[in-house]
């Protein structure tokens, strides 16, 4: 993460409450998380309000959803030691950074986003046509600005997003970046890292900024970062005046690539709720068991006795998820040779989906009879966001002129 500052390497990644999560969701998010709150400082988040930018006319489902939706996400094994979980409608700041970035945020710039028109098509049973639909991707920069987090995980559907949110971060930084004197603050700041550093920063800088040497862009950002001897303003001064900007207020964030989930739905669509497609985390052994064996399969085997090809049966892309290179080769070839009927072939991907959630039922079933632990789970990490947010807003609100004393 060269473009980011070391201090800025935050994750941050919400989820709208949609109620119980399925296996879609553990495999395309939860799985990715869990694995990232081990390695970066990370925020997870409830959105709300985001959820509100579709289904304002019935609030209910949201306030339902929102606690089993955190004891899924407690179950599959976020651990709040390790990541803050936050209510993002309990950090009033979201709201302001939004107000305050739509004021500089051409509306060019909002309706050009995909989702916009894609879910306008696929969601037409829903009123779409709010200022609150057309401003969501402002806000998801927001949820994203406040925290300076240096790092969303995103699929390739959300990567405009993480644009968008970069393109705000750039103007806003272009406008309120130049604070009075800021090229004199800048210089003076130079010099306090002493003769050598100061004059490879120079180097560095006239490098990059006459011949666009990314290299020596690198290179003056890494000096920057080792400078002991400097404050955590002139540190940000200088990042902005390394690239020939104002004083650098909201980093850039960059879009962190995850894998596209491959678990497949029970009838080898996308796993979704409105399939009526989904394991949920919680389903148990038995149900696990009449859901699979019920499953489609290849159409061609109509008998015991017929051959099928495994590559048109849906239950082959859950091997493909669950299942070792010995199991999945014996699949090919007793599909193919009908040595094997297709309960055989479900049996192995039965026992690793109840292998896979035997332990998130357990730790689900001990949070839901103490929902006091999981409402202090998410007050307390709601007040940890807080506090982040509430300083970015303080230098918003400085930079802007709004800082008043």
């Amino acid at each position: 993460m060269n473009s980011v500052p070391s201090h800025y390497q935050r994750v941050l990644s919400g989820m709208r409450p949609t109620g119980q999560l399925h296996l879609g969701h553990y495999h395309g998010v939860l799985k990715n998380w869990v694995k990232l709150q081990h390695e970066y400082e990370c925020y997870f988040f409830v959105a709300d309000w985001h959820a509100l930018t579709t289904h304002y006319e019935d609030p209910s489902v949201i306030s339902e959803s929102v606690w089993d939706m955190v004891i899924d996400w407690l179950a599959a094994g976020i651990d709040p030691g390790d990541a803050t979980l936050f209510i993002q409608s309990r950090i009033l700041e979201h709201a302001e950074l939004h107000l305050l970035l739509s004021m500089l945020t051409p509306l060019g710039w909002v309706e050009r986003v995909p989702s916009y028109k894609d879910q306008q098509e696929q969601l037409r049973n829903l009123d779409l046509a709010t200022y609150g639909f057309l401003g969501y991707p402002v806000l998801q920069s927001a949820d994203i600005l406040a925290y300076r987090a240096g790092m969303v995980p995103v699929g390739d559907d959300q990567v405009a997003h993480i644009e968008l949110t970069r393109e705000i971060a750039r103007r806003f930084n272009y406008v309120y970046g130049r604070e009075p004197g800021f090229e004199e603050k800048a210089e003076a700041a130079i010099k306090k890292m002493g003769k050598k550093n100061a004059r490879l920063y120079r180097d560095l800088m006239k490098s990059y900024q006459e011949q666009g040497n990314a290299e020596a862009l690198a290179k003056a950002r890494a000096l920057l970062e080792h400078q002991q001897n400097i404050s955590l303003g002139d540190r940000e001064r200088l990042f902005g005046y390394l690239e020939g900007g104002g004083k650098v207020i909201l980093p850039e964030p960059q879009a962190l690539l995850t894998p596209a989930s491959k678990m497949p739905g029970l009838d080898g669509q996308k796993m979704s709720k409105s399939y009526g497609n989904t394991i949920s985390l919680r389903e148990k052994p038995a149900g696990i068991a009449e859901k699979l064996k019920t499953m489609p399969t290849d159409p061609a085997r109509v008998r015991r006795t017929d051959p099928g090809e495994p590559g048109k049966c849906p239950v082959w892309q859950l091997h493909e998820v669950y299942s070792s290179e010995q199991t999945r080769q014996w699949v090919q070839t007793g599909c193919r040779s009908a040595s094997i009927g297709c309960l055989d072939c479900k049996a192995p991907v039965i026992e690793s989906v109840c292998a896979e959630l035997e332990p998130m039922n357990a730790r689900a079933q001990e949070y839901m009879e103490h929902p006091d632990v999981v409402r202090s789970i998410m007050a307390e990490g709601t007040e940890r966001a807080r506090d982040v947010a509430a300083e970015t807003l303080a230098d918003v609100r400085a930079s802007m002129g709004l800082s008043y004393r």
